[in-house]
């Protein structure tokens, strides 16, 4: 019942979605960010009716320690699509993820992405990640911040939430190029409501915690160096608290 209440939304979000795209970017050519802004609330909007029609209740630690006034970096660990439309809600300022490249096929979907600054990574082609990273650069620059997971793909192991996939170091360039902090995010629960259950939805708690922000500037050079194991390290421990919440 949970599956179909939420595709049922989801299909007619996007459906009607379509003339508010088109009066988002009229509004755009006169004021951009206006146009952000209220796309950005929209979707956080829907995140949290599909939250809601799902019977998950989310649990947050640590957000007052996000920076309000700049734009960051999220990193986080990745159980499943749930992350994405736990952690977005919590977005207060303007932010694009980086996601798998096949989603850039789901109608409708791509479309509110796009205006909402995400990028699309084939993670096997090295030369069109590149290309991601350096206009993730250019939109913190711009002061749109990026949310990023880091371990490349979902963790399926079940029996091991604190065992984490490497993250990849290619990922911090983001952060390392333009001096911008690295939220770190620890995420639990995010699995147990779909991927474990696939093709059903189960109703569950998912428990956020985010970290205290990370700037560069205070790491030494042997740190600076392994940056994403440093991360890693982090994230590691901040799921480990949300396991005692």
């Amino acid at each position: 019942m949970r599956v179909i209440l939420a595709i049922v939304f989801i299909f007619f979000y996007l459906l009607f979605g379509f003339p508010i795209l088109g009066v988002e970017w009229i509004i755009a050519k006169y004021n951009r960010k206006a146009a952000d802004m209220s796309q950005l609330r929209m979707v956080q909007w829907a995140f949290r009716c599909v939250l809601f029609l799902c019977g998950v209740k989310v649990e947050v630690y640590g957000h007052e320690k996000v920076p309000k006034d700049e734009a960051v970096l999220y990193v986080g660990n990745h159980r499943g699509i749930f992350d994405v439309i736990a952690t977005y809600p919590q977005c207060e300022n303007l932010t694009g993820y980086i996601a798998k490249d096949s989603v850039r096929k789901v109608p409708g979907l791509n479309l509110w992405m796009k205006r909402l600054y995400c990028l699309f990574m084939v993670r096997e082609d090295v030369k069109q990640s590149l290309k991601v990273i350096l206009t993730a650069i250019d939109q913190i620059n711009q002061g749109i911040s990026i949310c990023v997971f880091p371990e490349g793909t979902r963790n399926k192991d079940r029996e091991h939430p604190l065992k984490l996939l490497p993250f990849k170091e290619g990922t911090f360039k983001i952060a390392q190029k333009t001096g911008c902090k690295i939220v770190p995010m620890g995420i639990l629960g995010s699995d147990e409501i779909f991927e474990n259950h696939k093709p059903w939805i189960k109703k569950g708690k998912i428990t956020i915690v985010y970290g205290d922000p990370i700037d560069l500037k205070d790491l030494d050079k042997e740190t600076a160096k392994r940056l994403g194991a440093y991360c890693q390290d982090i994230v590691t421990d901040l799921v480990k608290e949300a396991m005692n919440k």
